[in-house]
């Protein structure tokens, strides 16, 4: 079933010029392995990139030390990259329209992979920033360009599934990069752990230049369609709930490592165990909200954002004991998990048929509010304390489901 937006509002500008490029689909030689081997390897792609994204996340206070800085400083791990990721995604993509998406795939991914080993030897902190802002780099592109090619690389009865199984790495490396990284970070210090997403990414890189076929532009993609795109209402609210909800995400889930240091007092040894139950909560509440939202997306976007506010005020008041604050996070991860999946589908419902744009917008503002989470917070730690800063997140979260609930239901099915 397609989507639309609410027909009272004036329809998205085109997204893209076509280009006189023969292959729009599937090469007709190719196995049904091998075109979804093709998919999975830009779903591990997308799965290598944000996990690189967020693995500063549980190592927090060990790189903080090593390099000497505060937790907030050391926040700038998860600033930098959102910020130029959300203007690599437009610039990227329009700048690189006409090039074979083969190519800017590999290209990136071989970016990602230096980032990542850079980051493994970084002697001081400015080279760790450096390498995050590659890392950015690789996002904005990366997303852009990938997120919408499965029509290309299966049969149309299976573009839809394909689609679904590459958006699913961005809930599963939310969700798992964290907690892996700690558990590695745990065993082998937190170097090994950009070393090994570094080993991935070259292992993605060489899956993508082995299992994609040539996939030469048939669109360019024009800054015209993204403004266009600003004067829709239901784009504009979903611009503002994205914002909302990610900002009080990350400002508080940058800093839940040392919280639960702090607060909770859970020794080292288990803080990965408790990112570990984190993530497995994320996974369940990703396929939870893939079901919820044909049954009413507006409604599960304000149920997920409404948990992920009881748990970050709560965690300040019974955080103090470890059973309350893993129950606490198990909630927290079961709403955040939907997160990318309300806010991505309420970007597509609202502009059907600007599927690139749309993708465009979302990884922008996405990224562009996760960076300022992590700055605010990171600020609010330094000045007050990592209970403070779930708190206010909490608080943000609340404002974002009543802004929500007032605008009534704004997306719905097409007929």
């Amino acid at each position: 079933m397609g989507f639309r937006a609410n027909t009272t509002e004036p329809g998205p500008a085109p997204v893209a010029a076509p280009l006189p490029a023969p292959d729009r689909g599937i090469s007709p030689g190719r196995s049904p392995l091998v075109n979804r081997l093709a998919v999975l390897s830009v779903t591990m792609g997308i799965f290598s990139i944000v996990t690189t994204e967020i693995l500063p996340i549980g190592l927090l206070t060990p790189i903080g030390s090593g390099f000497r800085v505060s937790e907030g400083v050391a926040g700038l791990m998860m600033t930098m990259p959102g910020i130029v990721a959300a203007i690599a995604a437009p610039v990227v993509t329009v700048t690189t329209g006409r090039l074979d998406r083969r190519l800017m795939l590999s290209v990136l991914m071989g970016l990602l992979a230096f980032a990542d080993f850079l980051a493994a030897a970084a002697p001081a902190f400015w080279v760790m920033l450096l390498s995050r802002v590659l890392v950015g780099i690789t996002i904005g592109g990366f997303w852009s360009i990938g997120a919408g090619l499965a029509p290309r690389l299966v049969p149309p009865g299976s573009a839809s599934r394909a689609t679904a199984v590459i958006f699913s790495a961005v809930p599963l490396g939310s969700v798992l990069g964290v907690p892996a990284g700690a558990l590695i970070g745990e065993l082998a210090g937190w170097r090994a752990s950009f070393l090994v997403m570094g080993v991935l990414s070259v292992g993605v890189l060489i899956a993508l230049r082995t299992l994609l076929p040539p996939l030469p532009a048939v669109q360019v993609t024009r800054l015209s369609a993204l403004r266009g795109m600003l004067r829709e209402r239901n784009v504009r609210v979903g611009l503002l709930a994205t914002f909302l909800v990610v900002i009080a995400h990350f400002a508080a889930y940058t800093y839940v490592e040392p919280f639960l240091q702090q607060v909770t007092q859970v020794k080292v040894s288990l803080i990965s165990t408790f990112l570990l139950v984190y993530g497995a909560a994320g996974v369940i509440g990703n396929f939870v909200a893939g079901w919820a939202i044909t049954r009413g997306l507006r409604a599960t976007w304000i149920g997920c954002t409404s948990l992920l506010a009881a748990a970050t005020l709560l965690l300040p008041v019974l955080g103090g004991g470890r059973l309350t604050a893993l129950g606490l996070l198990v909630v927290w991860g079961l709403a955040y998990g939907a997160v990318p999946v309300c806010s991505s589908t309420w970007f597509a419902r609202s502009a059907p048929n600007a599927p690139e744009a749309a993708t465009v917008l979302f990884t922008a503002s996405f990224q562009a509010t996760l960076s300022a989470g992590a700055l605010v917070g990171g600020v609010i730690v330094d000045r007050t304390s990592t209970a403070t800063v779930m708190t206010l997140s909490g608080s943000v979260a609340v404002l974002m489901v009543a802004m929500l609930w007032g605008t009534g239901g704004m997306v719905r099915p097409a007929r």
